[in-house]
């Protein structure tokens, strides 16, 4: 069983930018409270709002201790939850729409950690062809070794429960243009242009968005 089961609302869609704020005050006061809770088998990795991509998003990780069965436990001790509810209550109030999927990561990866900024994050997401996952974690296995010099590489995830055969690549840059070096490295390197070769004709759709961490987010 896996340890961890991470979640991702990938994006929360805000009803009209005047909503922002009052809905980040009640959201870090209610996630502050879970975060903290060791009655909670769930902690925030990382909280976000779009920059680059489409806007008034905001965009949320989290890490359940336990597989599944912490899923469960932390749907029950939410739907008793009072400050939870009313914030629920008052949340449905300022959103489009909102959906989640959970995910695991890849081994490969590395486990995202609490880190100081500032820094923007580059949240890249792959909608692969069906059956082609195997396939791309293979090649992706051998080339993550080419991202690793300045420490951009955060976090790797492939959904199981949500739309199916998606990847997610986690990125961490000081700014857009150490993102520009960053990536033009790599080219640099012998390898990474196979990987890339044999790696796009797996993808269906891709998408990027720059996002900025939230105030409370362990990942700034």
């Amino acid at each position: 069983m896996n340890k961890y089961v991470k979640k991702i609302t990938p994006p929360v869609k805000i009803t009209l930018v005047s909503k922002l704020l009052p809905l980040s005050v009640l959201r870090d006061e209610v996630q502050k409270e879970l975060h903290r809770d060791a009655d909670y088998p769930c902690e925030v990795v990382g909280s976000w709002n779009t920059w680059y991509g489409e806007q008034d998003q905001a965009v949320h990780l989290w890490r359940y201790s336990g597989g599944y069965p912490a899923l469960t436990e932390c749907l029950r001790k939410l739907n008793s939850n009072v400050a939870y509810l009313a914030f629920r209550k008052e949340r449905s109030k300022m959103l489009i729409s909102r959906h989640n999927q959970l995910l695991l990561e890849f081994s490969f990866w590395n486990e995202p950690l609490p880190r100081s900024g500032p820094n923007i994050y580059e949240l890249r997401t792959y909608q692969l062809l069906v059956n082609n996952m195997i396939e791309d974690s293979n090649f992706w296995a051998r080339a993550i070794k080419y991202r690793q010099e300045n420490n951009e590489a955060v976090g790797g995830f492939f959904t199981q429960i949500g739309e199916l055969y998606v990847v997610h690549h986690l990125w961490a840059y000081k700014d857009l243009q150490s993102r520009q070096d960053t990536r033009n490295a790599a080219w640099l390197k012998e390898g990474w242009d196979v990987n890339v070769h044999y790696t796009m004709p797996l993808i269906r759709k891709m998408e990027s968005r720059i996002m900025i961490p939230m105030e409370h987010s362990p990942l700034q």
